[in-house]
């Protein structure tokens, strides 16, 4: 029986041993969590005395995302936008029978969100073309001569491709790996010449550290308009939908990315909700949206009130036979959707991403990837 005792008193000491021991390593191994840059305010880890509770309305209020690990966009010395709004029509000189543009890429901090709720105004820093996001609109007609005059003020290398256009293998953009152009050094400049060979929507943006520059803010909307004016369209609204990731308290960016830099602000046209545009149109009028997906996320855009029919894809014409009637079109990176509907009911009406986390800033609610139409009589 002394024996068994023994037994029994040794096993009960070395079970507490290894109880308190673990408790302890927890208890070190949260201490230290806690000192990480990033994880000072995560939930759960702060003291029992210490913990906030969220305002009813926010209910994310005490979350703060860790910086990601990746360099943010150079910050210092950028300078705050002057345009007020993105995607504005480029104008152009007439030279000789072509239409001459001129863009410049250039650092730019770009108010995305006013103040909103409990987060303070948030400028992004961007880098951009013309100092707006998104870049200006080049809007021409099928069948001109364009010449587009870049010059870069970035600090790295870069150049532009023109997505979906038909165009010169030596005009297509692709400097890294230096397939179709030698990158352009900053300070550079670099001419682009070609013949616009189809109508529809397309898009342009850098094409070196694509994963960097993009995400930055490199691209804007390229317009195309056929020869004749097309009949039945009252309302032609392109919108480009970009992602974000911004330290509300500091202002540093990183370019959004999957896993490394995940988003927490979405912007159409420049701004997130409820800074995006609101359209006016009259009952019965018929109404193209040109969807061009800017960034490196998927969004399924949602209309409520009435259905739509998607008449081009990638900027070509869908046949009247074929096109699909939704309420729904999942816009994927580098791909440009128009569709169209006839505002049968008045009221304003939403069009609105489907991924939730993708209406929101910063976690809060309503936010991000809305826009309105106003439907009156």
């Amino acid at each position: 029986m002394s024996g068994s005792k023994r037994t029994v008193s040794l096993t009960t000491r070395l079970a507490f041993g290894v109880v308190a021991g673990t408790a302890l390593l927890l208890a070190a191994g949260s201490a230290a969590m806690a000192q990480m840059p990033g994880h000072e305010a995560m939930p759960g880890m702060q003291a029992a005395g210490q913990q906030q509770v969220p305002a009813r309305d926010e209910p994310h209020a005490t979350m703060v995302m860790p910086d990601p690990m990746e360099r943010p966009i150079p910050g210092e010395g950028v300078m705050r936008a002057t345009e007020a709004t993105g995607g504005q029509t480029l104008p152009y000189d007439m030279v000789d029978g072509v239409k001459v543009f001129h863009i410049t890429a250039s650092p730019v901090k770009w108010l995305i969100l006013p103040e909103f709720k409990s987060l303070p105004e948030i400028w992004a820093t961007t880098w951009s073309y013309n100092g707006q996001i998104p870049g200006p609109m080049i809007r021409v007609t099928r069948g001109d001569r364009i010449r587009v005059i870049f010059t870069n003020e970035l600090p790295d290398p870069t150049s532009i491709h023109w997505h979906g256009l038909r165009v010169p293998i030596d005009m297509d953009g692709v400097a890294e790996p230096a397939i179709s152009q030698e990158p352009v050094k900053p300070g550079e400049t670099f001419t682009y010449e070609f013949a616009v060979k189809d109508a529809g929507t397309f898009f342009y943006h850098s094409h070196v550290e694509t994963d960097r520059q993009i995400p930055a803010g490199l691209s804007g909307p390229f317009i195309v308009d056929p020869e004749q004016p097309e009949d039945g369209v009252d309302l032609d609204y392109t919108v480009m939908l970009q992602e974000w990731r911004v330290n509300p308290a500091t202002g540093e960016t990183w370019p959004a990315m999957p896993a490394m830099a995940e988003p927490n602000f979405f912007t159409i046209n420049g701004r997130a909700f409820p800074a995006t545009e609101t359209l006016e149109v009259r009952r019965g009028q018929r109404v193209r949206i040109r969807f061009i997906g800017a960034g490196q996320f998927a969004h399924p855009m949602h209309l409520h009130g009435f259905p739509f029919q998607i008449v081009a894809t990638d900027g070509h014409p869908v046949p009247e036979l074929a096109r699909l009637t939704k309420d729904t079109i999942n816009v994927a990176p580098g791909e440009r959707y128009d569709v169209e509907f006839v505002a049968e009911e008045e009221g304003t009406w939403i069009f609105h991403c489907h991924i939730l986390h993708h209406v929101t800033n910063d976690d809060l609610e309503p936010g991000g990837l809305i826009f309105a139409i106003r439907v009156t009589a």
